[in-house]
């Protein structure tokens, strides 16, 4: 598909967004800078701008470009924000994180698709991604506390040592729920040593897994 055909799906998609009820110009143009056929495999590039999850390496996905702008959304991300991501994938959310934060730390259990993420982001210059390969039920305690965390696979319940990595004010947004069940998107926002949960859109995404993958 020629660049130009590419450019028309991505214009679709945002006004498709737009329609849906996203309304922050912020995440829009976030999403409209990050081309999302160069983070799906060739086999599913005509269908890039589809407002549809996508499957990627090692069993994963590409999550819907709704559900991307939703969950960002949600985070209300300042230019001036430390943001945590679980679950890299393609990379295609720390991208759009990219153009919102200051800093983004992304952990991915998955070795292959760590690299690749990686490659990606250096090849579009996003040279505020900082990733990983380790454990995202951890986080990334080095580096905490974050103003704001994304975590991209369902856990059944909302993890404590995740939370408690948000700084004061701090927004954490996560599917939650069993894995083949019913999950919704909740919102953790934290104020001092109280965490209030407000639970949104009913989701699926893939489960959250403890430890780092073995191979791949």
């Amino acid at each position: 598909m020629a660049s130009g055909e590419f450019q028309l799906k991505q214009i679709e998609l945002i006004m498709g967004l737009r329609s849906r009820g996203i309304r922050s110009t912020k995440v829009l143009s976030a999403i409209e800078k990050v081309p999302r056929h160069l983070f799906v495999s060739p086999a599913f590039e005509a269908q890039a701008y589809a407002d549809t999850s996508l499957p990627i390496e090692c069993g994963q996905t590409i999550s819907q470009p709704f559900v991307v702008a939703y969950m960002t959304e949600l985070l209300n991300i300042g230019d001036r924000d430390k943001v945590l991501e679980i679950g890299t994938g393609s990379g295609y959310q720390a991208a759009v994180l990219s153009h919102l934060a200051r800093r983004v730390y992304t952990i991915e259990r998955y070795r292959t698709l760590a690299r690749e993420a990686g490659e990606r982001f250096a090849d579009l210059g996003l040279s505020n991604i900082t990733g990983m390969v380790g454990d995202g039920m951890r986080g990334w305690p080095e580096q905490a506390p974050f103003d704001r965390i994304i975590v991209t696979a369902a856990a059944e319940e909302v993890p404590d040592e995740l939370q408690n990595q948000l700084k004061d004010g701090g927004i954490m947004v996560l599917p939650v729920g069993p894995a083949g069940g019913v999950q919704h998107i909740v919102r953790v926002m934290r104020e001092g040593d109280n965490f209030v949960h407000e639970q949104k859109l009913a989701v699926r995404f893939v489960p959250l897994v403890k430890g780092r993958a073995q191979q791949l």
